[in-house]
């Protein structure tokens, strides 16, 4: 089919994105879908804007185009080098045939629920995709999770069926999940868990499938699974209806939130196809755990004919700083998707993979999802990367499982900016307190203004609606209408509303107030990447005003470097240098040493607002959804004796 593309301005035109004429384009050029009657407001979700008969693939996500069945659609690998296995689209087809069969089988219907406890290689695709297939409920999380964190996530959404790994090679060394499996499995045996299938992902650690079946569970491996006796059934039977949820995640406190199936992958095809120009040509491997919306995300490249690279391990291993790099080169890979730290610590020891003769890298596009870019980053795109990479920050989330910020072949980079709002996406700046839009390169609150058919459909459970409508639509109302917009919850500036680049200020609910002037720990963050690399290993930075406090002080925590240490030199040379490079606003009033470390969720992300409201003198519970719960702990008894 031949399709007239209209150009990036009719998409995504100033002041307001034409969201309209962009899915409409997608709807046309890229899945034939029929779209329901105008939507005017977010509530509820997705449903209007997808309502109708979609009929968008034969078999989910697979590529419309054809493809050689014989040519490489998954690629598996870990840090033993030697355990690569590449896996075409004929023997992907099948497999998720014979998955989704047995999983029918098994008795598993529509808007049931399957987990993986699954780490990211081939088996856990074939899963998500049969269960796609099936039009059942998917929800993943990694083996590196503990049994607490799991279970906070699982028993609530009950599933009937949970594909585990029976271990997983991490930073040299084996780890075997089968004990975990069977305590998590025994947990949610109470809430409705029928069959386990465990996968043989870690040699000379058994299965432990004797143990499940003592506990009166059905446990299989995973090949015997699919080796079920079935009829001949079409893979994609309920993949094609919109209002089958395929994709459940989890947020901070875990909330289970459900995205429809067709919603994600029309937004997951535009941003892989027309911002990041993935094709039937391209190689992706993306770092990343199915804990993160990011391995749907990638997963999504098959829709696009992409071969996908599933890695699992340490980054630095088994070649040191220069692991991936190689990687990259000899697996011939055109899209990379890492993360700012990962190459903050590529800079920080001076790694330039572009020096290296054995490697060639010149296919790479590597992209860097928030926290919020560093300015550091582009320097090393220049002189650590070939001069054709194109370096594309993005930022989205869990929330809408994709992306608000895009990479845009069409625009320049600059330093410390996203390039552009996706197209169709309404993104607007607006003033905290009253909801009004702001004027170009004002911080403010990132909303949306206009609905995307990538909406959550609800929260799983009970009051799923209005909870769904609680988080993300009762802050503000569009001025213009007084509809309720998506409100995102990240502190942003657009420098230039007529492009819609972004930059990333943290979040908005730990926005820092000193005086009255706002800005994000981002902005602090920035400043120790680019003068501290070598002293700071890591930093939190939070508000605290005390219900005697009469302001606001900034409180910025150190974790020394490993051999260094933090005393009043260190101190006074970081409020010299933000005072200098920001302004005396941002100079912390307090800059102490973290004794406990910097307390994180087990994605790695930093907990902030906990924090801050510990050291404001509120009750924080701790949940599972903190990696670390002892660093916690040190700001409570900091907080006791400051």
């Amino acid at each position: 089919m031949l399709v007239q593309v209209p150009s990036r301005e009719v998409l995504w035109t100033p002041p307001a994105p034409r969201s309209t004429a962009m899915w409409k384009f997608m709807e046309v050029g890229l899945a034939p879908i029929r779209q329901g009657a105008p939507h005017r407001s977010h509530v509820p979700s997705p449903r209007l804007l997808l309502r109708g008969s979609p009929k968008l693939c034969r078999e989910p996500p697979l590529p419309r185009d054809p493809v050689d069945p014989a040519s490489t659609a998954v690629i598996t690998i870990t840090e033993r080098e030697s355990d690569l296995v590449a896996t075409t689209w004929e023997d992907l087809r099948d497999a998720v045939r014979r998955c989704s069969n047995a999983l029918r089988q098994a008795g598993v219907r529509p808007s049931d629920v399957v987990a993986g406890f699954v780490s990211n290689h081939l088996e856990s695709v074939v899963a998500m995709l049969a269960t796609a297939a099936v039009g059942a409920i998917w929800t993943g999380i990694s083996p590196d999770n503990g049994v607490s964190a799991v279970l906070d996530r699982l028993l609530q959404i009950k599933p009937t069926v949970l594909f585990s790994d029976n271990g997983m090679l991490y930073n040299g060394k084996n780890w075997s999940s089968v004990d975990k499996t069977t305590e998590v499995a025994v947990a949610l045996k109470e809430a409705g868990l029928k069959h386990v299938v465990v996968i043989d992902n870690l040699s000379g650690v058994g299965l432990g499938l004797e143990d499940l079946k003592a506990k009166g569970l059905d446990a299989q491996e995973y090949k015997s699974f699919l080796s079920r006796p079935t009829p001949a059934l079409r893979a994609a039977a309920a993949f094609s209806s919109a209002l089958h949820p395929l994709l459940q995640r989890h947020d901070r406190p875990p909330k289970a939130i459900v995205h429809t199936a067709l919603g994600t992958l029309i937004q997951h095809i535009k941003e892989h196809g027309l911002h990041g120009s993935v094709s039937s040509r391209s190689r992706m491997l993306y770092y990343t755990t199915t804990s993160w919306m990011m391995w749907h995300w990638s997963v999504s490249a098959l829709a696009m004919g992409a071969t996908i690279i599933l890695y699992t391990g340490s980054p630095f291993k088994p070649h040191g700083y220069l692991s991936l790099p190689r990687l990259l080169s000899s697996l011939q890979v055109t899209h990379f998707g890492t993360s700012a730290a990962y190459l903050t610590a590529l800079e920080a020891n001076n790694v330039l993979p572009v020096n290296d003769p054995s490697l060639d890298l010149s296919p790479s596009r590597p992209s860097t999802p928030p926290p919020p870019p560093s300015p550091i980053h582009l320097p090393l795109r220049l002189q650590g990367l070939p001069p054709r990479v194109q370096l594309s920050s993005i930022t989205g989330g869990t929330d809408i499982i994709s992306l608000f910020g895009a990479p845009c072949p069409l625009l320049p980079v600059y330093t410390g900016e996203i390039q552009c709002a996706g197209l169709g996406m309404a993104l607007k700046s607006v003033d905290s307190a009253s909801g009004d839009r702001l004027p170009a390169d004002e911080p403010g609150d990132l909303v949306c203004v206009k609905p995307f058919p990538c909406q959550p459909l609800t929260f799983f459970g009970p009051d799923g609606d209005k909870r769904y409508r609680a988080a993300y639509f009762e802050r503000f109302d569009d001025p213009a209408t007084g509809a309720p917009i998506w409100h995102h919850g990240d502190f942003i500036r657009i420098p230039d509303p007529a492009v819609g680049n972004l930059v990333m200020l943290g979040r908005s609910d730990g926005v820092l107030k000193p005086a009255g002037v706002r800005f994000g720990s981002a902005e602090i963050y920035n400043v120790l990447t680019r003068f501290f690399a070598a002293e700071v290993e890591d930093a939190l930075c939070v508000g605290r005003r005390r219900a005697t406090d009469t302001d606001e002080t900034v409180c910025l925590f150190i974790v020394p470097a490993e051999g260094k240490k933090f005393d009043d030199d260190l101190r006074a040379r970081l409020k010299s240098v933000i005072k200098a490079e920001l302004s005396p606003r941002h100079v912390p009033g307090v800059v102490e040493e973290c004794g406990g470390g910097i307390p994180k969720t087990s994605n790695g992300k930093k907990i902030e607002v906990a924090v801050k409201q510990i050291l404001s003198g509120m009750a924080v519970k701790t949940n599972a959804s903190v990696a670390n719960p002892e660093a916690l702990d040190w700001f409570r008894e900091w907080a006791k004796a400051h």
